[in-house]
């Protein structure tokens, strides 16, 4: 149950801003724990100061006279409901524009939706939840999981303690440090994710994505532009329909490719690649500890090995003119012929989990790290 605060509580100034009327309207409710915002505009939380809850709201309309702007005006007032350790602040729907800003004390809960427009919200201390039907969303300094949707617009987060979900209709995704996972969908734009301390999960229908680091498994898929992983403390899944790949470093990856060349470093685990059309270059760390493919329909394959890996090599050139089409700086991989096809296998470093190479067209290189 709700109580509403007293009318008497707000004021009320109305201004004159260009060809517009612009009312603005200030108050207070108390301190409170959680809170909630409905709105029709933008939204600016600033939360983790002292006191009561304040906040200042403006509802403009255009109209040739003061007296005009007054009668219409008059039917748009802010709600104020408050409950055990609860405020919501309900602002309305302008016949123009609307916007409010609040500054609150410490809240373990905030809650911000709006039917139209950018939401700002920084220092809650627990969870935020923002959903709006357009506009751009930022949030920052936040102690708990923070929940971000909106039906289009940019997507900016600056730190959240807890886990993070991000999605957009449409738009770029820029998120700088969060402590847990993270969750960032795009119907189209660009996605970057700093630093994630758990795992990182990013899909854009068509934009470049940039994860920087991950302390745990990374899963990128875009329908069309460039992905870089810096490094990951999981398994890394890529799927690209036409753009390049590359990875840093990680505990193992899975990535296919359309169109695109796939460049992989510090890889510690299995790994399954395979681009339709592109170059494949792969230098592991450790062993894969499982068997691994390399695969490009149309492209070169090269593979660092340093001396510390164990692999058996079975490795095929389809479409091959000359034994050249596989050079291996290992003695015990050995190349041969056979029809159209170019073969070699054999331990290296001793042997250890299977590593299958298939490439067509192109030249497959093993090469020993130096």
């Amino acid at each position: 149950m709700l109580a509403l605060i007293p009318a008497s509580l707000f004021a009320q100034t109305l201004t004159r801003e260009g060809n517009r009327w612009v009312q603005t309207i200030t108050g207070t409710a108390p301190a409170a724990s959680r809170l909630r915002v409905n709105a029709e505009g933008s939204v600016h939380l600033e939360a983790g100061g002292a006191g009561a809850i304040a906040y200042t709201a403006k509802v403009s309309v255009q109209a040739r006279r003061e007296e005009d702007a007054r009668r219409i005006l008059s039917r748009y007032a802010v709600r104020i409901g408050t409950g055990p350790d609860t405020v919501v602040l309900s602002v309305p729907g302008g016949p123009d524009t609307t916007s409010v800003t609040v500054k609150a004390p410490r809240l373990t809960i905030a809650s911000i939706i709006t039917s139209d427009g950018p939401v700002e919200a920084n220092g809650v201390e627990g969870n935020l939840e923002v959903s709006s039907g357009a506009g751009e969303l930022k949030c920052d300094r936040i102690g708990g999981f923070a929940s971000l949707t909106t039906g289009g617009g940019d997507i900016h987060v600056g730190a959240v303690q807890g886990n993070l979900h991000a999605s957009t209709a449409g738009g770029r995704v820029m998120v700088k440090t969060v402590h847990g996972n993270a969750v960032v969908e795009t119907a189209g734009g660009y996605i970057e994710v700093d630093n994630a301390g758990g795992s990182v999960s990013a899909d854009t229908a068509g934009g470049a994505i940039r994860v920087n680091s991950a302390g745990g498994p990374v899963s990128a898929a875009t329908g069309g532009g460039s992905i870089v992983i810096g490094k990951a403390g999981g398994i890394v899944t890529v799927r690209n329909m036409a753009g390049p790949v590359q990875v840093g470093a990680a505990a193992g990856i899975r990535a296919e490719s359309g169109t695109g060349g796939i460049r992989v470093s510090n890889i510690s685990g299995p790994m399954r690649v395979s681009t339709t059309m592109g170059s494949i270059v792969a230098t592991l760390l450790g062993g894969p500890g499982a068997d691994s493919f390399l695969a490009t329909g149309n492209g070169d394959i090269t593979v660092m090995i340093p001396s510390n890996v164990g692999v058996t090599i079975r490795a095929e050139s389809d479409l091959a003119d000359t034994l050249r089409r596989i050079v291996s700086d290992f003695p015990g991989v050995a190349v041969q012929m056979k029809g159209t096809q170019v073969v070699a296998e054999g331990p290296v470093n001793g042997g250890g989990p299977l590593l299958r190479i298939s490439g067509t067209g192109g030249t497959i290189f093993i090469k020993r790290q130096p």
